[in-house]
């Protein structure tokens, strides 16, 4: 049998003896690898009892966690059973099984019970749901061990701002509530490149969470924190370019819309659109604006579903009927990522605003904040047309991490 060979966060947090440690990582520090070496290394110690494993959705236990697991028993040389959709669990043969189960309906994290449990990215999660989900994954992890030893349950996961972990861990931590951090860095198997990578595309304020795996203010100010009047001002017109690309963002009876021109492999807001009363007044308000331009729309692809005007024609279908080209995936990108996107290219001086040309998109850039529940507060009526100007940036330059190579390493 080969032996796992872990970095140094990594064996420290599985071989801690707290109750509840966490591994608080960067990117591509091996977090999720420290949890299925905890698990197995776990069900190795206690074959009599079972093991769960959670994750935020069914999607990340499908695509990381059942790989990962069967990479390491194939390379431990250790036989297994993969029982996935509707049952989804594992059996390793002579060590019992892990239950592997979502965080996204807590309320059925019924009906079964372990001794121990990992639990990955649980920080990714809304607060309260992420405080609901532990309780319930609490309450299942109490089978007793046939050696005696207490339960326990292991979580590892990015620090995303002040949130449930934190407040659990370091701010009011109870009894065997342990935190390990792994930096970036502490992963020998990166490529040289990787770090260089993340430096490039996230801006300064996110690289002590994302590099160092910090607990670092992700909300603090205004939403678009990387937007400076002067610094992002231009100068360019719809003029300068025939092709002009315009996010738009869907509400009915207040449609908004901005309108860029890319030159040099810069994005310029020329223009801006807002209280428009519908899709079709946004269509003729285009057409009237730009006759002799090609047109392409960047629109919030909820707009492939949504008929706000004619119940059997959709305001996607709307705007190519109208002789738009359309640019919009199946489904939008998380609201974190489209502020990432454009944060990160303000920084990166690719995001550029004629503030002339769009006063109300430069004021709301600068004083949409954040709610009490860290997303930006809709109630300020300042979200409509920074989500308007947000989506062609994350369609067409998203901040997309840089992929490690961090399969499972054994010493032979």
């Amino acid at each position: 049998m080969n032996t796992i060979s872990p970095t140094g966060p990594q064996f420290e947090y599985m071989t801690t003896t707290a109750k509840y440690p966490a591994l608080v990582a960067g990117f591509g520090a091996g977090k999720t690898e420290a949890a299925v070496k905890r698990a197995i290394v776990g069900k190795i110690q206690s074959p009599k009892t079972d093991r769960g494993f959670y994750a935020p959705t069914y999607d990340l236990i499908r695509m990381i966690a059942f790989p990962r697991f069967e990479q390491a028993l194939e390379e431990l040389g250790i036989g297994y059973r993969l029982y996935k959709s509707p049952l989804n669990y594992l059996e390793i043969t002579g060590y019992g099984r892990i239950y592997f189960r979502s965080m996204d309906a807590p309320h059925r994290i019924i009906g079964y019970e372990h001794a121990d449990a990992d639990v990955d990215e649980l920080d990714t999660m809304k607060p309260e749901d992420a405080a609901y989900a532990w309780r319930q994954i609490v309450a299942r992890n109490r089978q007793n061990k046939e050696n005696g030893s207490q339960n326990t349950i292991g979580v590892t996961t990015t620090p995303e701002g002040f949130k449930f972990v934190y407040d659990t861990w370091v701010k009011d931590p109870k009894a065997g509530y342990e935190i390990i951090q792994a930096p970036t860095m502490s992963n020998p198997h990166l490529p040289e490149e990787y770090v260089q990578s993340l430096r490039d595309i996230y801006p300064a304020n996110l690289l002590a969470a994302y590099l160092e795996g910090k607990f670092v203010n992700l909300h603090s100010g205004t939403v678009f924190n990387n937007y400076d009047r002067i610094a992002c001002r231009s100068a360019m017109t719809a003029d300068q370019s025939t092709l002009v690309r315009i996010g738009m963002d869907f509400n009915v009876t207040n449609m908004s819309a901005v309108v860029y021109i890319v030159h040099d492999d810069e994005w310029h807001a020329v223009n801006e659109f807002k209280g428009i009363y519908d899709t079709p007044a946004m269509i003729r308000a285009i057409q009237e604006h730009y006759p002799n331009h090609v047109i392409r729309i960047y629109p919030d692809a909820s707009g492939r579903s949504r008929k706000t005007v004619d119940a059997s024609i959709s305001d996607i279908s709307l705007l190519e009927s109208a002789g738009f080209a359309v640019y919009a995936n199946k489904a939008n990108p998380f609201v974190k990522d489209r502020i990432l996107a454009a944060n990160t290219a303000f920084e990166k001086g690719r995001l550029f605003v004629n503030d002339d040309l769009c006063p109300d998109y430069a004021r709301c850039l600068e004083q949409l904040a954040y709610d009490d529940n860290g997303t930006p507060d809709k109630k300020s009526n300042l979200d409509h047309l920074p989500d308007a100007g947000t989506y062609p940036i994350a369609f067409e330059i998203p901040v997309v991490k840089p992929v490690a190579d961090l399969r499972v390493r054994f010493a032979r």
